[in-house]
């Protein structure tokens, strides 16, 4: 099967990998996809195991048009009973760029009244509509009036893993936060803080991560792909034990998150205790300025999401709180490598480090960066030998971009 595999901006790599860990043979690398090949097992696998994936697409149709009439005439040259099958229900997931089509709705409505119309005309019934829980989703995608009709095989974005009882305001989308976690380049053994935690996605993030939990476990209803016809109950059986054979039942790495909220933590813990992470992942009520590295614990990760502080009025508050991470990160966490992900590049001057790195990637709308900060032990400037050069003052390691002038 060709299959496409939809991402967030900025993970698409990260993507192509974790996909050709689980076997695809990847064909492309796009904007927010990664178009891949794989048979069955392949696709049910992703469906288990993908971590960035938002959603898991079959393509089956691509054409060209020009305007309202080609639209429907070309909908309508499909074979939807290959697709659809007899009481079956149906929606279609439009997505409209740079095209004379000015509405992805109107564009979602005539494809269905061409689907529906092909029905009536040869069974004298039509299928039923469900845009919430349909049998078939159809994924619709106009770019420059080109066409791409797909078959989603999640049914739902993957994105909504099911564990999440409770959330904060600003919730991280979890393909995001599971995104943060691996561009830490954390191995899953050593400590992971996240002492701004929120409802704690970050961490449940990793905790599946560190356990060998497939997200896809948790995926609420049936899969999209149940209710395709060439489906195979027995291989998707064999793929779900499967997965659920590979969960590590003891501790991979210290876990703990904090927020000044008790509530907040309330909330955190309901999430954990959904995901089966509470005897994995610590949390506590403290104030970010109080919060430091366990003492008996090796350096290892810090991340965060602070606030972004969206309202007006709110800058000198931010930069105070930035500055009160900085200093946080300065005492309480030598020899961590830092990552704070903000919306607020402003604020984040005011952590007063010089990023290490800075990834270009967004939340939902908002453009943003994840900064990283090395944190060293005491002085990084010791007195070279007699005879050799001193150190290179640049916080990069050895080897390592920085892709602040490009990608900021």
């Amino acid at each position: 099967m060709h299959l496409t595999a939809t991402t967030q901006f900025g993970l698409e790599e990260l993507l192509a990998d974790e996909l050709y860990a689980l076997g695809a043979d990847i064909t492309h690398v796009g904007s927010r996809a990664v178009e891949f090949i794989g048979d069955h097992r392949l696709l049910y696998e992703a469906a288990l195991w993908s971590r960035l994936s938002m959603r898991l697409l079959r393509p089956f149709a691509a054409f060209y048009a020009a305007d309202e009439k080609a639209l429907y005439r070309e909908v309508s040259r499909i074979d939807w009973q290959d697709f659809i099958g007899p009481g079956q229900t149906f929606a279609i997931t439009p997505v409209v760029n740079r095209s004379t089509f000015e509405h992805s709705l109107f564009v979602a409505q005539l494809t269905k009244d061409a689907i529906v119309d092909q029905f009536r005309d040869r069974t004298g019934e039509r299928p039923s509509i469900d845009t919430r829980t349909p049998d078939i989703r159809l994924h619709l995608r106009m770019t420059e009036n080109e066409v791409i009709l797909s078959l989603d095989a999640a049914g739902d974005s993957l994105h909504r893993r099911g564990y999440r009882q409770h959330t904060n305001e600003a919730p991280l989308n979890e393909v995001l936060a599971a995104g943060l976690v691996m561009l830490s380049g954390w191995d899953g053994k050593k400590p992971l803080i996240d002492p701004m935690c929120g409802s704690a996605t970050i961490l449940t993030e990793a905790g599946l991560i560190s356990q060998r939990i497939a997200p896809g476990l948790f995926h609420q209803g049936k899969f999209g792909f149940e209710n395709w016809y060439d489906f195979d109950p027995e291989l998707w059986n064999q793929v779900r034990e499967e997965a659920k054979a590979q969960r590590l039942d003891e501790p991979q790495a210290y876990l703990a998150g904090s927020d000044l909220d008790p509530r907040t933590i309330d909330m955190a813990a309901a999430n954990i205790t959904a995901a089966g992470l509470e005897d994995f992942v610590k949390l506590s009520v403290r104030d970010v300025k109080d919060a430091m590295a366990p003492a008996k614990e090796e350096p290892g990760i810090v991340i965060m999401n602070p606030p972004y502080g969206e309202r007006i009025g709110e800058e000198a508050e931010m930069a105070d709180l930035y500055k009160t991470i900085g200093n946080t990160l300065k005492t309480g966490f030598q020899g961590y490598n830092a990552f704070v992900f903000t919306g607020n590049l402003e604020a984040a001057k005011s952590v007063g480090l010089k990023p290490a790195r800075r990834v270009p990637l967004f939340n939902g709308p908002i453009d943003c960066r994840l900064l990283k900060y090395e944190l060293y032990r005491g002085s990084r400037r010791a007195s070279p030998p007699a005879g050799t050069s001193p150190p290179s003052p640049l916080s990069q390691k050895e080897g390592e971009p920085d892709d602040a002038q490009s990608n900021s």
